[in-house]
């Protein structure tokens, strides 16, 4: 059934907790997310399928802090991945991205006699902001290993990586490469009314199909309208904030 009317957008939002998991977070769309990882990933690390498990990581007690993740996934090798949309500026992003990094870890403990491997755990981060705009350098993407005194990696099995998307701002015709074309995307779906040239691929064009309006049914379109609310709500509070500065 046709949702769209001529003021409507022909794509959904995928900033939007609706869009994004639609887009990335489905059996139905996981070809995506395992092509947009890859663009990530060191050569080792290449996925060739993945596994979603439950984004809801429970404490072993009520009284201990839980995490929900936007999605959680592992691969056929055994990595585990997080990766969250986040749209609005949190105070203490770092810290947050490191409590949530731990849950894959500690999942991993075994019981009885168990020699303390671990299989590598990314932590992928899509900003709707900048977090760093005070640095001098502006970066947008930080890749973060733990690294010694010199710089030399220490320990390379636990990975974060924060996509400033804010400070992506090639045009079409400045694209490079593969993962250029994922960012430009994914900033630009929603103001698309056609698929441009640069992205007439078999996965983008997977990714157009999934993100039109007309393809969703009633139902997904009222949860996404909400879902574009709250999005919307979240950017005018932020907004008024920064201009009470």
């Amino acid at each position: 059934m046709s949702q769209l009317t001529s003021v409507q957008k022909k794509y959904f939002n995928p900033y939007t907790d609706f869009g994004f998991k639609k887009l990335f977070g489905e059996e139905g769309s996981k070809e995506l997310l395992i092509d947009f990882l890859n663009q990530l990933l060191p050569i080792h690390h290449q996925i060739a399928d993945l596994t979603f498990k439950n984004s809801e990581n429970l404490s072993d007690t009520e009284e201990d802090r839980k995490a929900i993740f936007d999605i959680y996934c592992e691969s056929k090798t055994g990595e585990k991945f997080i990766v969250e949309m986040q749209k609005g500026k949190l105070k203490y992003l770092k810290d947050r991205s490191l409590f949530y990094a731990m849950f894959p870890i500690r999942d991993q403990a075994e019981k009885g006699l168990w020699n303390y491997q671990l299989m590598p755990v990314y932590f992928i981060a899509i900003l709707d902001f900048e977090y760093d705009k005070d640095c001098k350098l502006r970066k947008f993407m930080r890749d973060i290993y733990l690294k010694d005194q010199d710089g030399d990696v220490f320990y390379e099995k636990l990975n974060f990586k924060f996509l400033q998307m804010p400070l992506f701002n090639k045009r079409e015709s400045e694209l490079e490469s593969h993962f250029d074309k994922w960012l430009y995307f994914l900033k630009n779906l929603e103001s698309f009314d056609h698929i441009p040239t640069v992205l007439n691929e078999p996965i983008f064009q997977r990714g157009f199909e999934i993100a039109e309006l007309a393809h969703l049914t009633s139902a997904q379109y009222e949860q996404y309208q909400k879902s574009l609310l709250q999005y919307w709500d979240l950017k005018n509070v932020k907004d008024a904030a920064f201009e009470e500065r």
